[in-house]
Parts: structure tokens; sequence; C-alpha cells
């Protein structure tokens, strides 16, 4: 029902898009609708509450085996879990567009569509047959197109439109590969009978290279990650937080419906390529986000590394599945689901902060910024929450969902394959010195952006965003706060999803004392969050109460170091003082980014005499994009401009090629009829 009025909403949406009360209707009506289903999946998943088993539509295909004509559309515990990540993400960034959509310039190409985006996300999440799984999951792709190609007059914004379009539907042909071979001979698409199929053990593990290329393609898996860093930011601030903390998830439901559910019993190497898949994004993908100044485009990319960090709780679990320990699984995938519900909670902030930076200085340019946290004081707080979250520092949700990943990799030592043994402990590294960037890259993001001195004009004059706004980021910040606070109530929100998959699930945590966290058997292993959030703050207290006491109380007045620099002229001269973007992240480039992105300083000084200043240019290149979509691309052209030669053909010729096609049909049919 709710995905009906999501539809219906959208019809509203068109014919009411030039008018002012438009965008209320259809972003109030979203808001509405977001709320409804999500109370919904919480109801089954905390309540035990479930709707009808199954709902079956008379729309479809005939002839697709005994299921026959219609979609099938069920919710168990594993598509409550991701509905409620879809509604709490599209509940929130349908409040924040009722105010930041006022200035979209062109709302007529958002408004029809953005409602159809939501449904879509939240049908292909209770589908239960394959065909309404990919209806579904084409109508999601082409909407999010069409929200990605609402400022279609930048060229930027086409040439990333034609890129996603392309991976789109490469993604979607490997899941069409992969449901054809889990329908077996019998042909029939319904998810139940797919899991009663027996198949050969080749068949499965086939079925999951296609699912991890297909979901992974969508999700931003490295090296199928090259659409997403362009999609993501030319889309509205709001459709980018739905792209970046929701559709990603959806991605992540598909791969874990098809791994976990339909593909039957694991072989462990399964883990082991997921577990590489997922360490190599995670840290390239925040390698990427520490290259680039643009804020959505980092946001863009540290999507990137959260979906790798979310992937490596999965090849753990398939790992731990596959030979046997589904209490180790469990929590493995517990892990990875929690951090799916963070990354959506802290992601959807920062794009909201980033929109309201965006409206506010009319730029995204790091370089142009600076100074925001005494003009834009309100929305500066909850992008510090969601900043410190996403560099997974306590006592925050970021930090509870990786710890509990740190968790369940100290168990692989009990794994019995020797290719676990050793790959796990280096993903375990892996995985470190991807938060150790991740903090780095959000120090780099919130400090030059927020704090110094402006950099700008236009940050200068910044002003505060409007209440809308607002409201959305302070309630994904206050749930930030809460899921790291109590994740104990998150995690046996989870429970019943680790249970239906795989027979087990992580211990209650509810009951225990602090509200502390004992993921496994020993008490060594918890995590106390009210205990080190009281510490902390206790110690800002008494930090705070010792400078006032024994600091300095004669105010003293000077200028600021400059780092050796010597002022001249007026205050404004002493900017070029402060750090740049590309100077706070020197050392990491020149240490990790030289040899994996190729990436080198050209620096252009003026000879003696010359007046004009030094100019200092960054270049990098991304190795995916230049090794293997580059000549793809290439070839492509190529073959597309061999083949357009074909419209210019005379009648004659034309006649010939049907001719010929004739002939060999004939053939055909006389040797194998």
């Amino acid at each position: 029902m709710c995905a009906a009025a999501s539809l219906i909403l959208g019809g509203v949406g068109g014919v009411l898009a030039r008018r002012p009360a438009g965008r209320m209707i259809v972003y109030g009506g979203s808001l509405a609708i977001a709320v409804v289903a999500l109370l919904a999946a919480l109801a089954q998943l905390a309540l035990g509450i479930a709707p009808d088993p199954l709902v079956v539509l008379p729309i479809g295909l005939p002839h697709l085996g005994a299921s026959g004509l219609g979609m099938q559309f069920g919710m168990d515990d594993l598509a409550a879990a991701f509905l409620i990540i879809a509604n709490i993400g599209g509940a929130a960034a349908s409040l924040f567009a009722l105010g930041y959509a006022r200035h979209e310039a062109e709302p007529w190409r958002v408004l029809p569509v953005y409602p159809v985006f939501l449904a879509a996300m939240n049908l292909v999440v209770i589908a239960a047959d394959a065909y309404g799984f990919l209806l579904c999951w084409e109508v999601m792709s082409l909407a999010s197109w069409a929200l990605v190609m609402a400022h279609h007059s930048e060229a930027a914004t086409r040439r990333a439109g034609v890129i996603y379009l392309l991976m789109a539907s490469a993604g979607t042909l490997a899941l069409l590969l992969c449901f054809g071979l889990l329908a077996g001979p019998a042909g029939d698409y319904a998810f139940a009978a797919m899991r009663a199929v027996p198949r050969a053990r080749w068949i499965g593990s086939a079925v999951m290279i296609l699912a991890l290329l297909g979901a992974g393609s969508k999700a931003g898996l490295v090296p199928l990650h090259v659409w997403l860093p362009r999609a993501h930011p030319a889309a509205p601030s709001h459709v980018s937080a739905l792209m970046s903390g929701v559709m990603t998830k959806v991605a992540v439901y598909a791969f874990i419906r098809i791994a976990f559910d339909l593909a039957g019993p694991p072989a462990w190497w399964w883990g082991l390529v997921v577990l590489l898949a997922g360490g190599m994004t995670a840290v390239l993908g925040v390698l990427y986000a520490l290259m680039e100044d643009d804020i959505k485009t980092i946001l863009a990319y540290s999507t990137i590394e959260n979906v790798g960090l979310i992937f490596v709780g999965l090849g753990l679990a398939l790992a731990f599945k596959a030979d046997g320990m589904m209490a180790a699984a469990a929590l493995a995938l517990t892990a990875a689901l929690f951090h799916a519900l963070n990354h959506m909670l802290f992601k959807s902030t920062l794009f909201f902060g980033a929109g309201a930076i965006q409206h506010a200085t009319g730029t995204r340019d790091l370089a142009q910024l600076g100074g925001l946290i005494h003009r834009m004081r309100r929305s500066a707080v909850p992008m510090l929450i969601a900043a410190l979250a996403i560099a997974a520092l306590p006592p925050l949700n970021g930090f509870a969902s990786e710890w509990l990943l740190l968790q369940a990799i100290l168990l692989s030592p009990a794994l019995p394959q020797f290719g676990l043994k050793l790959a796990v402990p280096a993903i375990g590294a892996l995985v470190a010195l991807s938060a150790a960037f991740a903090a780095a890259c959000f120090v780099r993001l919130y400090g030059i952006a927020y704090l110094g001195r402006a950099r700008g004009t236009a940050a200068a004059a910044a002003q505060e965003t409007d209440r809308w706004s607002l409201s959305a980021m302070i309630v994904l910040a206050a749930l930030c706060v809460a899921a790291g606070l109590l994740p104990g109530f998150a995690i046996d929100l989870l429970a019943p999803v680790t249970h239906a998959l795989l027979g087990a699930r992580v211990s209650t945590q509810a009951g225990l004392s602090w509200l502390t966290i004992v993921p496994v058997a020993s008490r060594q292993n918890a995590y106390d969050p009210l205990l080190i959030a009281l510490f902390i703050a206790i110690s800002a207290v008494i930090g705070a109460l010792a400078l006032r006491r024994f600091g300095v109380r004669i105010t003293r007045r000077a200028p600021a170091w400059g780092c050796g620099y010597q002022e001249f002229g007026p205050p404004a001269r002493t900017l070029i003082t402060q750090y740049s973007p590309s100077g706070f992240v020197q050392p990491i480039r020149r240490v990790f980014a030289g040899v994996i992105f190729r990436a080198h300083d050209e620096a252009t000084l003026p000879l003696p005499g010359e007046a004009h200043p030094a100019r200092l240019n960054l270049r990098w290149s991304d190795p995916a994009w230049s090794l293997l979509y580059a000549p793809l691309i290439g070839a492509i052209d190529w073959l597309a401009g061999q083949t357009n030669r074909l419209q210019f053909l005379t009648i004659r010729r034309y006649l010939a090629f049907v001719f010929m096609a004739l002939v060999a049909l004939l053939g055909w049919i006389a040797l194998w009829g």
C-alpha cells in the first residue's frame, strides 16, 4: 500500500510540479508514507507483528514456471531490516527537501520521479520473485538516473548520467543471469521455488560471483565504482543522500538475499573473494576521498569505503557459515547490517550538510570555504556529530559497528583453511588503516570547511540553512548518538535476521548492566559506550574547570602566528597561511597515492625578476578508469563508429544483407532442425 501510494504521489507531482504547493504535497506525502512503512517494518522486526506472508499481484509474464502469471511480494525479517534503513533515509530526505527544494531551479524534473524512486527501493526489498525484483530494480535505476540528470545543463552531469546508465545495465545483466541459474531447468522464478531447487556446487558458485558483480556495481565495490563518485554529487543533495545512504544498501540487500538465502550452502572461498573485494574497496575508497576537494565527491568516495567495510563483514559471515561456525557468522553478519544502518544515518546527515553549504555559499570546493562555524552555528553541530561518527570515534555509532566487525575478525584464527588464516588478519589491518584514513579525511573536511577563516567572499557571507533542513540533520545526528550509546538495542533488533539466515544470533544484549555489549562469551571483549561517554564528559568538565581555575586570567591579543610568514597589508592576506585541502593531505598523498594513483605535484616557479605567483598543480588518476574503463569506452566508441556506417548503405546492399541472413537461417534449420 505504501509503495502504491508513492507511485500515485509521483503522478500528483507530475501535475503539480510547477506550482508552489507541489513541493509541500510531494515531499510531505513522501515523509508520511515513509513513516508508515517504517512503523510496519519495526513492528515486524521488534514485535513480531507480521503482515500477510505473500501477496501476489496479477501483473507479470505468463508461463514463469509453477508460479504462473503474477508478481509476488512479501516481507520477511531480512526485508524488514532493510525497509527500516530505506524508510528512515526516505523520511529524513523528504523532511530535508521540504526546505532545501525551494531552491531547486527546475522542480518539475525532480518532483514526479522522487516518490517513484522511494517506491522502487521499497519494492525491490519486498519482492519475492525474480521478475518483480528485476523490474523494480530497473525502475529504481531509471528513476535515480532521471534524478541525477535533473541538472542536465552541466556537461559533467550528462557524462555522469551516461556512465551510470552503462554500469546499471551491466549490473542488471549480471543479476538476470544470476536469477536464470537459480531458477534452474524448471524456470520457476519465485524465491520460494529457488530455495527448493537442487543444484550443482558450481552453479551456486557462479550465482555468488554474478551476484557480487551485479549488486557490487550498484553498491560501489572497486573496480565497479567509477559511476558512483560522478553520479552521486551530480544529483540534488537530498537525492544524493538517498543514493549513498539507501540505494547502496538496497544493493547490499540484493547480495545478502542471493548469497545467504537463495544460492545454497557456501564454499569457504566465497568468503575469501568477498573479503578481498571489501578490504580493497575500503582502503581505496577513503584514499580516493582524501584526494578530492569537492565536498559531495568526498562523501561519495567515502560511501565506497563504507560499502567495503560492509562487504568485509559479509565475507566473514560467508566464511564462518561455510565452516559451520554459526555464532561467529551471526556476529559478522550483525556487524555488517549494523554498519549499513549506521552509514545511512551519518552519510545522509553529511550530504544534507553539504547541500546546506552549497546553498549558503554557492560552492562545494573546500578551498573556497572556511569559518562556517561562525555563520552556520546550528547546522555545524549535527555535521560535527556525523563527522565524528563516520570517523569511527567513540562513543558514536560508527565506532560501535566497526568494533563489532573487528571482534568478528578476531575470531578468524579458528577457521581451518590456510588461505583464510592468512587473508583475514591482512584484511583486518586494511580495516584499521581505512579507519585511520577516514579520521584524517573528516578532520580535513570539517576543519577546513567550518574552522579557520573564510577563504572566499561567499563563505564570509554564508547564512544558516532553513528549519526543515536543519530538523532533518538534527534528527539523524540524534539517531547517531542513540545508536552509539545504546548499540545493544540495535543488535537485538537485528537478531531475527541472523537467526533466519544462519540459525544463530548474537546473545541478547539489552539486559546487561550499564547496557554493555558482549558479542562473544568472554567478558574481556565487552564494550561499555555509556561508561566511555561518561568518562569523556567528566574529563572535558575537569579540563575546562582546570583551565578556568589555573589558566592565565589576563587576556592578551596579538597577531596570529603565521608559520614564519610576515604579515603585510590587511589581515585578509594572512588567509594564505591557513592549511589548504591539498596541503593538509600532502603527507598521505606522497606516501600512498604516488604509487596507487600516480599522484604527483607539479610546481611552476617564476623566474628571478618575474612578478607572477608560483603555481602548484596536483595530478592523479583512477587506475580502474585508466586501465579498464577508458580502453573499453574507446573500443565501444570505435565499434559504434564502424556500425554507424550501416545507415548509409544503398538499397541493394540492404537487400543483400537480408538475402544472406535468410540463407544462413535456412542452413541452420537444415543442419539442426
